[in-house]
């Protein structure tokens, strides 16, 4: 039996990295991107927002989409700022960014992680 949407490949999402003749214009794209890089460039020394508050801020759920968007950003934002919901630093960064931490005087807690720490929420939330 045939998939219901066999015949219909307008409707598939393009795969991974594949264009798509109706996909939104990279200014769309762009747009959140810059947004976000404009809130994490916000984000004072010495205070953290997790991916899902910088989303949040923008008036979406996208912690995911956040996360992306400073993953491709080449460094051009204090990335470190913005961390995990458990106040754990961005995966696979963690040595680099204790360096900013502990240079900005961010509260650290100590924690049975493999980077042996996170960072205190409660104490250095920013809230815009």
């Amino acid at each position: 039996m045939p998939r219901p949407d066999a015949g219909d490949r307008a409707a598939d999402p393009a795969p991974h990295g594949a264009a798509r003749d109706d996909a939104p214009a990279g200014d769309a794209l762009g747009s959140f991107a810059d947004a976000v890089l404009a809130v994490v460039a916000d984000i004072p020394a010495g205070c953290v927002a997790t991916y899902g508050d910088v989303a949040a801020l923008l008036g979406t759920r996208g912690a995911r989409a956040v996360g992306r968007v400073m993953a491709l950003s080449g460094g051009t934002v204090p990335w470190w700022r913005v961390i995990r919901a458990g106040g754990h630093p961005p995966s696979g960064h963690g040595a680099e960014a204790r360096a900013h931490y502990e240079r900005e005087g961010t509260p650290l807690l100590a924690a049975d992680t493999d980077d042996g720490y996170r960072i205190d929420l409660a104490a250095c939330r920013w809230r815009a």
